[in-house]
């Protein structure tokens, strides 16, 4: 068995956006209508979308391989990319995501390792992220973790407004 984490640059769009579609589907077709998650899908992973994403200085994303293939992603921002005015101090995760086979691995771990190893190389005192308020498996990973919720915000999914719990952890 062999992870590695490796960041991305523009030559991975396109499984970017492979990745992108199908771990979101996955992850949220089942309590959300079909029309809302092609909605916000078609909005948020197109190429182009994600080529901003990638050019964004303040942003980043790594794939995660487990025995030589993508089985997860990962992106970060800091400063003005961030989707909230946390803090300055603060490094976002914006989206950390494993296709169903390869969960249970502790690849989801490794990319918060790596999350949390940036953030200090950057100087940050915090780590946070959204995770909607239903995901009962991610937020009970999360809390694992040392996150703890530290507040609301509104998402936005096609015509819904769905709670998102702000979760934090102060690194050491």
């Amino acid at each position: 068995m062999t992870i590695h984490i490796k960041r991305c640059t523009l030559e991975d769009l396109y499984s970017l956006q492979k990745i992108s579609i199908e771990t979101f589907e996955k992850t949220f077709s089942k309590q959300n209508s079909p029309e809302n998650i092609t909605g916000y899908m078609e909005k948020a992973f197109t190429l182009r979308q994600l080529e901003k994403e990638l050019f964004n200085p303040s942003s980043q994303f790594f794939f995660i391989y487990f025995n030589n293939e993508v089985s997860g992603y990962l992106k970060i921002n800091v400063d003005e990319a961030q989707s909230e005015d946390v803090d300055q101090d603060s490094l976002e995760i914006e989206r950390i995501y494993i296709k169903k086979e390869f969960q249970k691995r502790g690849l989801g771990k490794c990319l918060l390792n790596k999350a949390q190893e940036i953030a200090k190389e950057c100087g940050k005192k915090k780590i946070w992220l959204g995770v909607w308020e239903k995901n009962e498996n991610a937020i009970a990973f999360y809390n694992t973790q040392g996150f703890f919720q530290s507040g609301t915000h509104t998402f936005v999914m096609g015509d819904e407004e769905q709670a998102d719990f702000i979760m934090t952890k102060t690194l050491l």
